[in-house]
């Protein structure tokens, strides 16, 4: 049986830090994921659907297990937790960065406009989806900032199968809508990670 302590995210002062940045990275998140609510008549895009799915799993989860003590990242636990936080505040500067770019084309559902081209400025001129490079730093550095690996592992994990299954939906709707251009643009970039994967 695990003996439950205390992470420094629950313990002061680190608790002011953590739950100050949590709310400054995640509150756009949940504005984003508010206004994807479809009009009347509209269909739901179930890609949404199952990144928020994964999210109301994983938080919940990943909170739980961080006082498992088995678990606990002890040695340097103060540096993990500020590794944390960065990622966090990066994640968070890297997804506001995509909206900028996109702009109105910036939408929590799948949908391509009547007017979209293929955006190649900015974080987009190296990979196709940055901004889930930025929800995946964010994933990572809450698990992180709660210093347990079990934490970081629920995050990552549901995470990652939320956003894979994102981009097979929006890539097929983007190649499909976008034509030649987005399928150059695929073949030139990376998915999440410059040159690399």
């Amino acid at each position: 049986m695990n003996t439950p302590i205390q992470p420094l995210a629950f313990t002061s002062p680190y608790a002011w830090v953590f739950w100050a940045v949590f709310l400054l990275v995640y509150v756009p998140e949940f504005r984003l994921i508010a206004r994807a609510r479809p009009v009347p008549g509209q269909t739901s895009d179930r890609s949404m659907i199952f990144i928020m799915l994964l999210g109301w799993i994983g938080f919940p989860v990943a909170f739980a297990v961080a006082a498992w003590s088995n678990f606990v990242l002890v040695r340097h636990q103060k540096m993990w937790f500020w590794l944390g936080i960065g990622l966090l505040l990066l994640g968070s500067a890297l997804r506001r960065h995509c909206f900028k770019m996109l702009g109105s084309y910036f939408t929590a559902n799948v949908k391509v406009a009547d007017d979209q081209t293929v955006i190649k400025e900015g974080a987009y001129r190296w990979v196709r989806h940055p901004s889930y490079t930025g929800g995946m730093l964010m994933y990572l550095g809450t698990g992180l900032a709660l210093t347990n690996w079990l934490s970081v592992l629920v995050m990552v994990i549901l995470g990652g199968l939320g956003y894979a299954y994102r981009v097979r939906v929006e890539e097929r709707a983007l190649a499909s809508a976008l034509g030649q251009s987005y399928r150059e643009y695929m073949q030139r970039t990376k998915r999440f990670v410059p040159f690399i994967f």
